[in-house]
C-alpha cells in the first residue's frame, strides 16, 4: 500500500493537473476592483449563427458572467452585455457593437479577434470581496435566433435587467449556447495586472 506521503503528492499532481485544465477552458484575471476572463479555445462563431453572418444577417449574442462568494447559494454580482455581430463578405472579417450604453464598436476582426474582444468587455465588480474567501465563475453565452431578434438600427439599448432576465430562462430547442465555469478559486490565488492584458 502507498505510503500517507505518496497518495499526498498523487493528490497533489491531480489537483494541479484539474486547475491546468480548467486554466486553459477559463481564466480570470483580477484589474483593479474586477474580474476578467478570457477564454482560448471557446469559439462561439461557429454553425447555424455564423452561417446567417455570411449571408448577410446581424447576429446577436447575449453574455452573462457571474459570481458567487462563500459558496455556490451566495450570488456576490452579475454582469450581461450584448454584442452584435455582423460579417464581411469580401474582407473575410468581423465587426462587433456593444448595445449597451455606453455603445463600442470595432471592426476588421478575425473570429477569434471577435471573440475575445467581447469578453475584454466583460467585467463583474469584486468590491469586498475577501482574498481567502472561495469563488466561482460562470460565462454564459447564447445566440439571439432571427424570431428573438430586436430592431438594431435605432435602437436605445438594452437593459442589464433585460438581459438578466433572458438568462433566467433556459435555452430553448437548438438555441446555441455555451457554458463555462470555474473553481472554488481564492481571490488571492487569482493573477492580479495593473493594466488589461499584462
Amino acid at each position: 500500500m502507498p505510503k500517507p506521503t505518496r497518495w499526498w503528492l498523487i493528490a497533489s499532481f491531480l489537483a494541479g493537473f484539474a486547475f491546468a485544465m480548467w486554466a486553459e477552458e477559463l481564466i480570470i484575471h483580477w484589474k483593479e476592483n474586477s474580474l476578467h476572463l478570457s477564454a482560448p479555445k471557446l469559439h462561439f462563431l461557429e454553425g447555424k449563427p455564423l452561417e446567417r453572418l455570411k449571408n448577410g444577417d446581424s447576429v446577436p449574442y447575449d453574455f452573462q458572467l457571474t459570481l458567487w462568494v462563500g459558496s455556490r447559494e451566495n450570488v456576490f454580482e452579475r454582469s450581461a452585455e450584448r454584442f452584435v455581430f455582423s460579417y464581411d463578405v469580401w474582407e473575410e472579417k468581423f465587426s462587433v457593437t456593444r448595445a449597451r450604453a455606453p455603445r463600442r464598436s470595432i471592426s476588421h476582426l478575425t473570429a477569434a479577434g471577435a471573440e475575445s474582444w467581447c469578453l475584454d468587455n466583460l467585467q463583474v465588480a469584486i468590491t469586498g470581496v475577501g482574498g481567502q474567501q472561495p469563488l466561482w465563475v460562470r460565462l454564459e453565452i447564447r445566440s439571439e435566433e432571427p424570431r428573438e431578434q430586436p430592431p438594431i438600427l435605432g435602437d436605445p439599448g438594452i437593459s442589464l435587467t433585460s438581459l438578466i432576465e433572458i438568462f433566467s430562462r433556459p435555452a430553448h430547442g437548438a438555441q446555441p449556447h455555451w457554458t463555462l465555469d470555474a473553481g472554488p478559486v481564492r481571490l488571492d490565488d487569482i493573477k492580479r495586472s495593473s493594466s488589461r492584458g499584462s
